[in-house]
Formats: structure tokens, sequence, C-alpha cells
């Protein structure tokens, strides 16, 4: 049987890299991207596309059965910044989607779910450095107690139902070619916007917040390494920590001094510092490594190299 993939929430930071790496995978027309608004021309025109609120099951099933999907990638979310400002609709679309896709698997109707979760579901009470898989989880914000639940839902779903369901802590991930999206760690995409267009950058955490940190093509093809991991390989189906590097904004700036010496950073840190204050500043993530050999490749300094050369490419053909 061909893989036939539905991505919710494909306009989407990782959404959209991810759909585009699928369609290069599977075929352009075996992968359905799928969001509540248009996405950018290369998503829209490079497969099929479908205007889906992720909360409407019966839209969901509806498309499932038009293009014969038997795996769906859920990333509709709304991320951790934004959440904090919108709680309860956060909670409403965070866990309904995922309540929707879990049911759908539950009847036969899709034999597969990519589900992100993240560092978010760690709180003030875990382990800040080398935070383990399995340890203390009391997240403080809307975003972080919805993905905890949602990981425990992934869970329950998997032991009762046989529901093949499979997820990441994702940290922070960084990108060129999508705008920041309302997480907290959205600062080291921005920072490297900024720096190309305007020479400098107000940082809203301050300069030692560490945190884990990971560039997109690793953050897709772990997601893709896992989801085409031996089942019986796979320990955990609550969610895998996950980490490429940890940085702090001090660190990222020098990194980018080294490129473009006259950049300048200053600090101005808001109610986001609280939120990266909960979280880990590093993360172990041997269980991804053992059991379905996950390694980065990108690190901080080819991160930085990677970032300028296409961002200025992006505003020199502006």
């Amino acid at each position: 049987m061909s893989t036939v993939v539905l991505v919710l929430g494909a306009c989407g930071q990782i959404g959209t890299e991810l759909s585009l790496k699928l369609r290069s995978i599977y075929g352009s027309s075996n992968v359905i991207a799928s969001d509540i608004k248009p996405g950018s021309d290369e998503l829209m025109e490079s497969g099929p596309f479908e205007l889906i609120d992720a909360t409407n099951g019966e839209q969901i099933l509806g498309i499932i059965q038009k293009y014969k999907v038997n795996s769906v990638y859920l990333l509709a979310a709304m991320l951790s910044a934004t959440a904090e400002k919108h709680p309860q609709k956060a909670w409403n679309l965070n866990m309904k989607s995922l309540s929707i896709v879990l049911d759908l698997a539950k009847e036969g109707r899709i034999k597969q779910i990519y589900w992100p979760s993240s560092i978010a579901v760690f709180g003030p009470t875990s382990p800040k450095t080398n935070t383990p898989q399995n340890t203390i989880l009391e997240p403080t914000t809307v975003y972080g107690i919805s993905k905890l639940s949602g990981e425990y839902w992934c869970n329950y779903y998997h032991s009762n139902f046989g529901v093949d369901v499979r997820s990441l802590r994702y940290p922070g991930i960084v990108s060129w070619k999508t705008e920041p999206g309302g997480g907290t760690t959205d600062y080291a995409v921005d920072i490297y916007i900024k720096a190309v267009k305007e020479g400098r950058y107000t940082s809203f955490l301050s300069g030692d917040t560490r945190l884990p940190m990971m560039y997109m093509d690793d953050a897709i093809n772990a997601t893709i390494q896992l989801m085409e991991a031996d089942s019986k390989a796979l320990q955990i189906r609550t969610s895998y920590n996950l980490s490429g590097f940890d940085c702090t904004p001090k660190e990222v700036a020098n990194s980018i001094k080294k490129i473009l010496p006259d950049f300048t950073i200053d600090y101005d840190p808001d109610f986001r510092q609280k939120i990266a204050d909960s979280w880990p500043d590093s993360i172990d993530d041997q269980f991804a490594r053992q059991q379905w050999n996950w390694k980065h490749r990108v690190d901080l300094g080819e991160m930085s190299k990677i970032m300028i050369s296409n961002i200025s490419k992006t505003v020199i053909s502006l």
C-alpha cells in the first residue's frame, strides 16, 4: 500500500517544510497539505491543498476518504507565546484536533499519526540541565499543559486501542524559509532576519537565557525518521526527547558577529522571559538516539552560516 499523507497545519513554520520534504519522498500527489488559510506559493503549487479547520472532524474525514489517506501529521496548534494571550482558544485547537485524529485512527480510518510535543511539557520543577526523558513534568503554560495532556492521550490510545501514534518533543526550531510563528524560542529566527536587514536586534529574552535548539532540516529529518522506524523498536509512545544543541541569545549574537562583524544586540526581556525560564536549558535525548538512531547534523556555527546566507539572498532578490 502506498503512503498517502494528510498534513494538518501545513502552512506553519514546520508544516510548510515538512510537507515539501514529504512530497519529495512519497510523491507530490500523495501528500495533501491543509490549513485554515492558503500557504506559500511553493507549497500551494507543489501538490494538492485543502482548506480544513483542524477542529472539524467531518472535514478531516471527508479529505481522508477523498484521497484515501492512511497517515496524518497533525501540526495545527497555537504556540506558547500566542497561547498565553488566548488560553481557551489555544486549548480548544490543540486538544480537540488531537482527539479527532486519535478517534479516526481508533476507528480504523487511518493507520498512523504524527503529533508533535514540545520542551514546553517541562516546567520549573524539572531538572534544567540534560533534562531526562522521564522526569517531573509540571508545565506552567497553556501550551505546555496541552502538550503534556496530548502526550498521555497518545499513550492511552496506543496502549488501549493499538493506535500507531508517534511524537517528538521539539526544542526551539530555526528556519529561514518561514516567519516566526508565535513561539518563545522564535527569537532565534527573528535575530537572523534583523541581523541581515537592519544590522541590529532587540532580544525579548535576556542574553544568558539558555534553551535547546535545532535547525529545521534536522527537525524534519527526525520527524520522518521516527515515522519510518520499525514500530517494534519504539518503546516510548508519549513523546521522545529530541535535541540538537543549546545556546543563549548572546551566543547566537556572537555567532552572527563572526559573519556580520557590525551586528549589534541589546536586551529587553518581556513576558516570554518567564516562559523561557520555566524550560530546560539542555535536553537528554539518548532514547531517540538509541532506539531509532537519531543524530543531529547542524550545530550553531553551521546554522548561522546557513541562515545568513539564505536570508541575504532573499533580501537581495526583493
